[in-house]
């Protein structure tokens, strides 16, 4: 059987990258292999170590989730943060039989402007498919929203809200982050439980999603998720009220002043007596 191995990071979920896939997998028996390098935000806001391969990691996991559900056979991996090492490494590893790269336009491409197209080629000697995806003026393959929340996930309110709001759109993924709530040991722990938690009720009610540990601070995690990630609109769910220390922090209004993306705000209350969820 052939592969392609498929070199891409930020355009993964452009409609054009996409088809590119398919019309090969429409083609003939191919299996695809996917490599998402490793790559820090331009705003350098991250303050923990694994959050950059945590964000290539979901990027992987949601790429490979909306593939398998065309019946695309593919695997994937977090590669080398340098774009040409990490693509020389899965050629060495396995010596794919075509290679596509997707990137930015020429004007946004920090790979194109260190040739990367043109030193694939020379350095493997494979058919190179550049594949360019303008994510500002472009639908993508699916819509992504990233969703902001910690104690309030095992909440019912937010599950039913983001089932709700899939229903709408068949292609709809979400990509959880879960802010560590304090700075002891057990936080990270404690954060990655949740989120495994809230990534098997989403899969199980039939959601594409991934997810990963964001900042101690939720206003840093929430605008990480927005410059890790292309996604179109942000769910923040809470406690009630007083009883938030993110409403406290008035985290909803600083997000919304340091972005442009639509924010939702989800209410979930915990307490035996819960009331209904409130989209503000």
């Amino acid at each position: 059987m052939r592969e392609v191995l498929v070199v891409a990071n930020r355009t993964i979920g452009g409609a054009r990258l996409l088809e590119a896939v398919r019309s090969r997998a429409a083609a003939g028996e191919l299996r695809f292999r996917l490599v998402v390098p490793q790559s820090e935000p331009s705003a350098g806001l991250l303050i923990y170590d694994e959050a950059v391969r945590e964000s290539a990691q979901v990027r992987v996991d949601l790429a490979l989730s909306a593939v398998a559900g065309e019946g695309i056979e593919a695997s994937g991996e977090v590669g080398d943060p340098d774009p040409f090492m990490a693509t020389m490494d899965a050629v060495a590893e396995r010596r794919p039989d075509e290679i596509i790269v997707s990137t930015h336009p020429a004007q946004h491409s920090g790979w194109l402007r260190r040739d990367l197209i043109e030193r694939i080629r020379n350095a493997t000697g494979l058919p190179v498919e550049h594949v360019v995806v303008d994510l500002e003026h472009e639908p993508g393959a699916y819509r992504a929203t990233l969703v902001v929340a910690a104690r309030t996930l095992r909440g019912e309110q937010l599950l039913e809200h983001l089932k709700a709001k899939a229903a709408d759109d068949p292609r709809h993924v979400f990509i959880v982050v879960v802010p560590q709530q304090d700075g002891s040991g057990a936080a990270p722990r404690e954060a990655r439980e949740r989120l495994a938690a809230m990534l098997d009720r989403l899969h199980g009610a039939g959601l594409l999603g991934s997810g990963m540990i964001g900042d101690p601070d939720p206003f840093t995690a929430t605008v990480n998720g927005i410059e890790l990630f292309t996604v179109d609109d942000v769910v923040i769910s809470t406690l009630p009220g007083e009883r938030s220390g993110w409403l406290r922090a008035d985290l909803l209004e600083r997000v919304r002043n340091a972005s442009p993306v639509p924010v939702e705000h989800i209410v979930v209350d915990l307490q035996p007596a819960s009331g209904a969820a409130s989209a503000a």
